[in-house]
């Protein structure tokens, strides 16, 4: 499938209200010239109480489900962070963005079972690093695990939702094998970093899809998950995928990312790509997110443009995303622009 590229005078149009908006916390459509009159967000800020804005809890996913907002840990056992998430009642949510003094209660769910898990993926010759996505439907969740960079695969877990409890499935243990680059060499730091179930399947979204072939969304039938994923086919994406959320039936939105960093090369882009401009300020790398409209179109995803963040956001590490009342709740993991870090949850509110 053919890539979704930006033209010059459109990027350098984008910069402008970037910096014209950024400060002023308008969420801009970033493709407006290119798909139409689109809707625009404002970003709110909601104040996390200490415990969850706690960065050791390092978030990795977000989803709304039976009138609570789930905040998934990545729950790094190696580290000896403990198994857990968090819910926030959505109607706490709504009060706090009313008014603003307004607290936030959560309850804490263990997840019981995770480390007889990680023991047997460790004992597999893998190497667990923690808990990237999650999708919940009714009192079933399934999560993602994302493994070193060097092990071959990445894994699919499943638990029941319990009163103050996870019970994860001892027997549940899906193998799902990483793609790696025509020579064989892994890309860095990369996992299955968003899931979404629709009816019957699981579908999987590796982090990293700018392959030179084909790029690939994987299929998982929940009724045999132990047959092997089929691939549907997944236009080519730069940068990251670091979550996605579904707005309906077949359309999903996603976080897609370029993090700075030492070890950012693989995610960049050939200078001769039209979206390289976007990650580059007078040809100095700079983090860089927005967001994407997903479309499951007969066998296979493509996407769009849908918005950019606000120039103060780009450079928090987003990881979680989850639709609620025509906008989005978003979390970053960990990392923000300066010290000291915190998770920082958002809503994005929808104003056109």
């Amino acid at each position: 499938m053919p890539d979704v590229s930006f033209p010059a005078f459109l990027t350098a149009r984008l910069r402008g209200v970037s910096l014209k908006y950024g400060l002023a916390g308008l969420l801009m459509l970033t493709a407006g010239a290119a798909f139409g009159q689109a809707p625009a967000f404002t970003p709110r800020v909601l104040r996390l109480p200490p415990e969850l804005a706690n960065p050791g809890n390092q978030f990795s996913g977000l989803v709304v489900h039976d009138a609570q907002l789930f905040l998934l840990s990545e729950s790094r056992l190696q580290e000896k962070a403990p198994a857990q998430l968090y819910t926030i009642p959505l109607a706490s949510l709504d009060q706090q963005l009313r008014d603003s003094t307004q607290s936030l209660p959560y309850r804490r769910y263990a997840l019981q079972n995770l480390e007889a898990l990680r023991s047997r993926i460790n004992a597999a010759g893998e190497v667990y690093e923690g808990l990237e996505a999650l999708s919940i439907t009714g009192r079933e969740a399934y999560f993602s695990v994302e493994t070193t960079t060097a092990s071959q695969n990445g894994y699919l877990l499943r638990g029941q939702l319990r009163d103050t409890v996870v019970v994860m499935d001892p027997d549940f243990l899906v193998t799902i094998r990483k793609p790696t680059q025509p020579d064989g060499a892994h890309i860095y730091n990369a996992g299955f970093e968003a899931i979404m179930e629709r009816g019957c399947y699981l579908y999987a979204f590796f982090e990293y899809n700018s392959f030179p072939g084909q790029n690939s969304a994987y299929r998982i039938d929940k009724r045999q998950p132990n047959a092997a994923p089929k691939l549907l086919p997944l236009q080519k994406l730069p940068f990251r995928i670091t979550d996605v959320t579904a707005t309906g039936r077949r359309r999903f939105t996603a976080i897609n990312y370029f993090f700075r960093g030492p070890d950012d090369s693989i995610y960049r882009l050939p200078e001769t790509e039209a979206e390289s401009r976007l990650i580059q300020t007078n040809g100095t790398y700079r983090s860089y997110c927005r967001l994407l409209d997903v479309k499951l179109s007969g066998n296979g995803f493509r996407w769009k443009p849908l918005a950019e963040f606000p120039a103060q956001y780009m450079a928090y590490n987003w990881e979680g995303i989850a639709a609620y009342r025509g906008g989005y709740f978003i979390l970053n993991d960990t990392y923000t622009p300066q010290k000291p870090y915190s998770s920082v949850l958002l809503y994005f509110e929808k104003t056109r």
